[in-house]
């Protein structure tokens, strides 16, 4: 079976940073992705927002230089997680990312110039499960 996403989006929010009980490093963020398509004769957008997890190093480097309105391309796989909650059991579709690129910004008159693209980690794999995180 194949499993495999490829999104470029904008972060919505700071990136959350914290650590499994083996002291692996989990940084958790949300993107929103922007497309477009034509229905009859009008031009339409839609915006999904996706959950993203990272693991090691990769998670400290997204959470040490990731924030709010970055753009990202992230590469990973798709997981649902399910847990218990008051009773009612829940889920949540969710990235494992595998690699996330930092991409460069529009940059006005005056600032510094950044790097076009870093890719960011790529030597370190997130566990094939991770079920037993807590949900955050």
């Amino acid at each position: 079976m194949f499993n495999k996403v490829i999104f470029i989006g904008n972060l919505t929010k700071d990136p959350e940073m914290r650590y499994t009980p083996q002291g692996t490093a989990v940084s958790s963020f949300r993107i929103a992705v922007n497309s477009k398509y034509k229905q009859s004769d009008e031009l339409k957008s839609e915006t999904l927002f996706i959950d993203i997890v990272v693991f090691g190093k990769q998670a400290e480097s997204c959470s040490k230089y990731l924030s709010k309105g970055r753009p990202v391309l992230v590469e990973g796989r798709l997981q649902e997680r399910r847990w218990e909650s008051d009773g009612q059991q829940r889920s949540k579709v969710e990235v494992i990312a595998n690699s996330v690129r930092f991409l460069s910004t529009k940059r006005t008159a005056g600032e510094a110039e950044e790097p076009t693209e870093s890719n960011i980690g790529v030597d370190s794999a997130p566990p094939e499960e991770t079920t037993d995180l807590e949900p955050f």
